[in-house]
């Protein structure tokens, strides 16, 4: 693959560790929608049932797609980086149900004959694609009734539309540069009722209590008829 973003996305895979053991519950898998651990709404905002089929847009090290695997979900996490899928590999070795694969989200969604029950982005492939291209795919990849949600960092004011984000990479080289897609919580909720979801709702989750931090953009819908 010679997608430069993958490129990118591998340098910032080398900054993250891997995901903890346990969570502060003890938990060996979990669900985490926002920037700070164990913060946030976790897996059932996505109404799955055992068995459902479920699409993760960016999956990076893999954390939440393992868990909907633990579930009993039929887990496919998509990633351009193939450092963030190897990473996921070594810390979630022979989980059934999860199927991991280095992919573009429209390439992968213009390709595949599944039909999900949910798809989903982490900060990852939702913020990073443009919308206009990204939301009818998914649309056209979820059932009747299925969920779209996704979270990343809310848009600094008065940055709005495509934007772009640099990744440092070494002393010698220029920062890698991505795109990515910011907007305010009520224009998201247009844009998706625009590409035909409905019963959106598009919001800020407050950061953790005491914290002076940002918040976390969450916004969730399903295709309407």
């Amino acid at each position: 693959m010679t997608d430069a973003r993958s490129t990118a996305w591998d340098t910032y895979s080398q900054s993250k560790p891997q995901r903890r053991k346990t969570n502060a519950k003890g938990e060996t898998t979990w669900f985490n929608w926002t920037q700070y651990p164990d913060h946030g709404p976790r897996a059932d905002v996505l109404n799955l049932n055992p068995g459902d089929r479920v699409l993760d847009l960016g999956c990076g090290s893999g954390g939440n797609a393992a868990h909907l695997a633990m579930l009993g979900n039929q887990s496919v996490g998509i990633d351009l980086s193939a450092k963030q899928l190897d990473k996921a590999r070594e810390r979630w070795p022979g989980v059934d149900g999860m199927e991991l694969r280095q992919a573009d989200a429209l390439t992968y969604l213009g390709d595949t004959f599944t039909i999900f029950d949910a798809v989903y982005s982490v900060f990852g492939a939702a913020w990073f694609t443009d919308p206009g291209l990204l939301l009818p795919m998914v649309h056209a990849n979820l059932k009747p009734g299925g969920v779209f949600a996704f979270s990343q960092r809310p848009p600094v004011e008065g940055c709005y539309g495509c934007q772009a984000s640099y990744i440092p990479r070494g002393p010698e080289e220029d920062p890698a540069v991505v795109k990515r897609w910011d907007y305010e919580p009520d224009v998201w909720a247009r844009i998706l009722e625009e590409h035909g979801f409905v019963d959106v709702s598009a919001s800020v989750l407050a950061p953790p209590a005491g914290s002076r931090r940002a918040g976390t953009l969450f916004v969730r819908g399903v295709p309407g008829g």
